[in-house]
């Protein structure tokens, strides 16, 4: 589009704001606009999707501050017959050629200069919503359906796929599901949110656990059962005499990718009973009468004196 054409279009006359518009007034009055002129609503009717295709550009400009300023000023410039040229030892008004302040462009590429270039359609605006997921499907993946409305469009359904392993946070890109524009629609970004799960976590792409053991099992050892994300249990053995906070590794239980799996890691929380009956109370006198608490703590009484 020539500079001339551009610089008599009328963007505020055009959406129906004053000069004066805030951001704001300008969005809202251009969101009623779409909703009114947009194709879809009006199918067939060319004077309607013209006058969309010219709401579209108006807001283009109004609705970025730094485009806005630059066509304000080159409008009242231009409407002078002139611009302000670089201020180089005092700086006085032009009213020359454009090619100087363009550096030897043509006269009919200011505002191309002006706003980034762009002479063809444009594609729709990207947009980004948000969704929530359950831990579960963060890592196996599941499929999200979506009810979304644009401005000035049709409410529309979308499916989308999440991959497995993802983590909070995460964004997934639909390609051609944004805004509706003259070279084809933007693109949609989906921001998950991970709900957490009340006994597992995850680290990298390891899964981990805090398995609860009694005193008894920690000292003398066991075999426990264990559950895993995927509803089955595996067995996890403790050596006797197993500290409190010590992590055993099951292999390939973790998250699984194309070229790799994670493991469960599994954290021994050895559980001290808060209340004994009077059987219990007296095998755990007996106990801690075969163990002198002098001897237990020798090693580490050294270790402070170190």
């Amino acid at each position: 589009m020539a500079a001339k054409d551009l610089y008599e279009k009328d963007f505020y006359k055009i959406l129906g704001v004053q000069k004066n518009a805030t951001s704001d007034e300008i969005k809202k009055k251009y969101r009623s606009l779409a909703r009114e002129l947009h194709p879809d609503k009006n199918k067939g009717d060319k004077k309607l999707e013209e006058e969309f295709k010219a709401v579209s550009e108006a807001n283009d400009i109004l609705s970025d501050e730094k485009k806005r300023a630059e066509y304000d000023d080159a409008r009242a410039h231009m409407a002078r017959g002139g611009f302000r040229a670089p201020q180089q030892g005092g700086g006085q008004n032009y009213n020359g050629d454009f090619n100087d302040m363009f550096g030897g462009g043509s006269s009919q590429d200011i505002f191309a200069n002006l706003f980034g270039g762009r002479r063809g359609p444009r594609k729709g605006q990207d947009l980004q919503t948000e969704s929530t997921i359950t831990f579960r499907e963060s890592i196996y993946g599941t499929t999200l359906e979506l009810r979304l409305s644009t401005d000035g469009g049709p409410a529309q359904n979308i499916s989308a796929r999440v991959p497995a392993g993802v983590n909070d946070g995460a964004k997934i890109r639909l390609k051609g599901k944004g805004a509706p524009g003259e070279a084809g629609p933007g693109d949609l970004f989906i921001q998950l949110h991970v709900k957490p799960h009340p006994i597992f976590s995850r680290k990298a792409d390891n899964l981990t656990i805090t398995l609860p053991v009694s005193f008894a099992e920690a000292a003398l050892g066991a075999d426990i059962k264990v559950p895993t994300l995927s509803d089955e249990e595996v067995t996890v053995r403790l050596s006797p005499g197993t500290p409190n906070g010590r992590t055993l590794r099951v292999k390939g239980r973790g998250i699984k990718k194309a070229n790799s799996t994670g493991d469960l890691l599994v954290t021994v929380e050895v559980q001290v009973p808060q209340r004994l009956d009077a059987k219990a109370t007296k095998a755990l006198q007996e106990f801690a009468a075969q163990i002198a608490e002098d001897d237990v703590r020798a090693e580490f009484n050294a270790k402070a004196k170190g």
